[in-house]
């Protein structure tokens, strides 16, 4: 299931931290946190289709511009795979996650034009301080926001936006 917590703006860590803990429920196995200048990202995980520590979220880019969180499943995340693959990216996981990040590092917003699956995700680009936030067509897993003061913030759930 997983869940999803981000926030652009000032944020409090504490209660970031304790917002996402509202979503414990959603991802038993890890949980993962990361903050840098305005950007805040968190993940819950319910560890599916790559088990390994280094398939944890937040996940990065091996040279650090992008960051993501992911709650889903990307089905050809395979093809893809191989795809980016041919085109000079190399994966650390056997998973999901990985790939739909590079997806969105090789070709941007267009990745979504491969993906077929059901998700919602945050890529960050630190370097441009851009957040780029979507979910699957369907609306199959859940995405909410709110908008506050100066703030944007998503989550899985609304309970964890209410608390932030």
């Amino acid at each position: 299931m997983c869940g999803i917590l981000g926030s652009i703006g000032a944020v409090n860590q504490e209660r970031f931290e304790q917002a996402l803990d509202l979503m414990e429920h959603r991802g038993p196995d890890a949980s993962g946190t990361h903050h840098r200048g305005s950007f805040s990202m968190g993940f819950r995980r319910l560890s599916i289709i790559d088990l390994s520590d280094e398939a944890n979220q937040p996940m990065f880019t091996s040279d650090g511009r992008f960051g993501i969180i992911f709650n889903g499943e990307i089905y050809n995340y395979l093809e893809i795979r191989d795809e980016l693959a041919n085109l000079g990216n190399e994966f650390r996981t056997s998973g999901d996650t990985e790939v739909l990040l590079y997806s969105f590092k090789q070709w941007g917003h267009k990745c979504l034009e491969k993906l077929n699956g059901m998700f919602s995700f945050a890529v960050f680009d630190f370097d441009e301080e851009e957040v780029f936030i979507a979910r699957d067509r369907l609306g199959i897993k859940p995405l909410y926001y709110l908008m506050d003061e100066g703030s944007f913030s998503f989550a899985s759930e609304p309970k964890s936006l209410i608390y932030l």
